[in-house]
């Protein structure tokens, strides 16, 4: 893997670990290494989807540790809008 890659996989995982002085410098390396907006953007992306992802299923662990159902409920029928459950 080359070092760009790492770059780009370093900044998907500050955006999920909310570290801004990560992100800065792996964004600022990314580019230094010949990341383009549209990679940076990709990975950014990618971090946050990361991020959504565990912090649904901690919503439902701890819910689970605590015996009740997490508090989100919404019953439209369609995936929920990001003001809905996060």
């Amino acid at each position: 893997m080359d070092e760009r890659i790492k770059e780009l996989i370093a900044i998907g995982a500050s955006v999920g670990a909310h570290c801004q002085p990560c992100l800065t410098y792996h964004v600022e390396k990314a580019r230094e290494l010949g990341a383009n907006d549209e990679d940076i953007r990709a990975a950014i992306e990618t971090g946050y989807m990361v991020e959504k992802g565990a912090m649904s299923a901690m919503k439902k662990f701890s819910a689970g540790i605590i015996g009740t159902e997490s508090s989100c409920k919404c019953t439209n029928g369609i995936e929920p809008p990001k003001a809905c459950c996060g």
